[in-house]
């Protein structure tokens, strides 16, 4: 555990020296990318410390309060945000998300922090690719695992931000002088050189490496979406298959780790443990990032992921009524029966939709919703200990048992008309996917306690989605057979009912597996773009009947398509306790490039999306590599 705390230590320094910004406040835009300076990196372990300081960029996206990953769930048929009790929010997203509007706050989105710190880990990636003959190395196969590491890194920035923002700016090297001159460069020119990057990559970084460092299996599998992304699907079936038939890596299907003599759990619980995810043994994990109690004091992500915080329902704000009208719940950690220890302090950021917390699960059977894994707000129980010394006999016998399904009796009467919140306060939440353990020394602090969900270590990526991005490819190639085998793997291993009628198999069908199976994991906005990319790129049918074109992408996609069917929030625009009303538009596949990193780029173009103010200036992208 020693070396563990020094070598994150030494991941903190490191990324702060390449930052080059200490704590002071910091600008992507484009005078950041102009501003940076290296540190001196000649030695192979001075590389490897400089690697690891843009895997904390990585670790990022899942941490902290409102932590970005819920801005990729929203924009999705997933989630939506559910911080009812204030106005800014992305909810209303046609009137919330402008290029100008504040697009990284804790109370608005985080589409500015993906652009601002995406292309810092660009930045970090390109200082080690250029001076990596700088050091004198043990060997060229040392070399060049660090320089495929280093592509890796650049190449997974790049997957996100031209899915997230379309045609984006390509740096290839390090800066040694200020620049204002950048130009957008083609989606597909990136994806292009990213291919060539990881192919590289894929040859010479290796699986004997230490946890949270890039492995030759997370390399097949970003080549394999980078594939994907390209329409190039037997590559991507090539390098799905580098990972699934390369002999060391397979789903984990038996019992394993600190959780293993739970007779009450299963292998999902297991896989998903704290303690269990960095273990030698366990054979799923592609990439993680490494998460300690040592990062206490490295701002929004001190207290690790914060995980229940974001996820869990507000069940505990005194809203929850019995049907006589008294307090049902209580939220002190201290209580007889301590939901908050049990469960977590959610307050509900996180808010699934039905389609992912009801509609697909379809079955019975399947660990990932059963009982003790999965929580409905009806498997809390009433613990207000007024309750059991109450007058009313209804309210004492109460105590203890299971919340009564909702209705108009049992909720608060603080609300327009008496209905309870349930955008905010009552839906179903994976108990097995978030709950983690209090171990952090601040978790006990009277601000943090209740916990939020502390320090855990995360998949970046795991074996069972390169199951199903094989499975995408063998979808995309009409090769539907293959790609329900694929597809019951996952759900084989999740104990779940396995499908029969491959005529059946849609890209409905992985999306569906993905949410149930990805929580968390997956950036669920960037896949749903890329997807509708590739509808757009080769006029394949999709199963709404429709056919979709790259001429008019951001007015007419299957990604919006996708979420209106499937997202009962945006559909029919559900209004909130602000009287905001839920909304998406067809642009929305595309994030807005924030006006300042327009603003300093006073001798280039970084083109806009269509959909948002500043498109009419847009000049073209650049369609090659210079």
């Amino acid at each position: 555990m020693k070396k563990i705390h020094q070598k994150i230590t030494a991941i903190c320094l490191t990324t702060l020296l390449l930052a080059g910004v200490g704590c002071k406040k910091t600008y992507l835009d484009s005078d950041l990318l102009s501003s940076f300076s290296p540190s001196s990196l000649n030695t192979a372990d001075a590389m490897k410390s400089a690697l690891n300081g843009v895997a904390l960029m990585v670790r990022r996206e899942y941490f902290g309060d409102s932590a970005p990953m819920l801005t990729e769930s929203i924009f999705s048929e997933v989630a939506v945000e559910g911080t009812t009790d204030k106005s800014t929010p992305a909810q209303d997203l046609v009137s919330r998300i402008t290029p100008d509007a504040n697009l990284n706050s804790d109370d608005f989105n985080k589409i500015g922090w993906y652009w601002t710190n995406y292309y810092i880990g660009v930045r970090q990636a390109n200082t080690v690719i250029t001076n990596i003959d700088v050091p004198k190395y043990a060997s060229e196969a040392e070399r060049n695992a660090i320089l495929g590491s280093a592509y890796f890194y650049r190449a997974y920035f790049y997957y996100r931000l031209v899915h997230q923002f379309g045609d984006v700016p390509l740096l290839l090297k390090d800066l040694d002088a200020p620049r204002t001159d950048f130009y957008s460069t083609k989606r597909e020119v990136i994806l292009g050189k990213m291919k060539s990057d990881l192919e590289f990559a894929q040859t010479w970084v290796t699986d004997n490496v230490n946890r949270g460092e890039v492995t030759k299996g997370a390399v097949s599998h970003l080549l394999t979406k980078v594939n994907l992304a390209l329409g190039k699907f037997d590559d991507a079936i090539a390098s799905a298959n580098n990972v699934i038939n390369g002999g060391k890596y397979a789903l984990m299907t038996t019992r394993f780790g600190s959780t293993a003599t739970d007779v009450a759990k299963n292998v999902v619980w297991d896989l998903h443990r704290m303690d269990n995810k960095a273990l030698t043994t366990n054979k799923e994990a592609l990439f993680l990032v490494l998460d300690r109690d040592v990062f206490q004091g490295q701002g929004a992500t001190a207290l690790g992921s914060q995980l229940m915080r974001n996820t869990v329902p507000a069940w505990h704000f005194a809203n929850v009524k019995t049907p006589s009208g008294a307090t049902a719940m209580v939220d002190a950690a201290t209580a007889e029966i301590p939901l908050t220890r049990m469960y977590g302090r959610g307050i509900g950021r996180y808010r699934g939709t039905p389609y992912s917390t009801q509609y697909i699960w379809n079955d019975n059977t399947d660990y990932r919703h059963a009982k003790g894994m999965w929580m409905d707000m009806t498997d809390l129980v009433y613990n207000n200990p007024a309750l059991k010394t109450s007058s009313n006999p209804a309210d004492k016998a109460l105590y203890g048992q299971p919340l009564q399904p909702y209705n108009a009796s049992n909720v608060a009467q603080r609300f327009q008309n008496g209905a309870l919140d349930t955008i905010r306060h009552w839906f179903g939440w994976p108990h097995y996917k978030v709950f983690i353990n209090s171990t952090n020394a601040l978790a006990v602090d009277p601000y943090w306690n209740p916990p939020r969900g502390t320090n855990t270590d995360w998949y970046v990526f795991r074996l069972a989605e390169t199951y199903l991005l094989r499975a995408e490819a063998y979808y995309w190639k009409g090769d539907l057979n293959l790609a329900m085998q694929d597809i019951n793997v996952v759900r084989s291993r999740a104990n779940a009912q396995l499908l029969t009628d491959a005529s059946k198999v849609t890209i409905g069908t992985i999306l569906d597996e993905r949410a149930r199976e990805l929580y968390w994991e997956e950036p669920r906005k960037t896949e749903l773009t890329r997807i509708a990319y590739i509808f757009a790129q080769t006029g394949k049918p999709a199963y709404n009947g429709k056919t979709y074109s790259l001429s008019n992408f951001s007015d007419d996609n299957f990604f919006y398509d996708r979420i209106i069917e499937k997202n009962d929030f945006y559909r029919n625009h559900v209004p909130t306790l602000q009287g905001v009303k839920f909304s998406i538009a067809p642009y929305h596949v595309l994030w807005p490039v924030p006006i300042s990193a327009q603003n300093f780029n006073t001798e280039g173009r970084i083109n806009q999306n269509k959909g948002y103010s500043g498109y009419e200036k847009n000049v073209p992208a650049k369609d090659k590599i210079e």
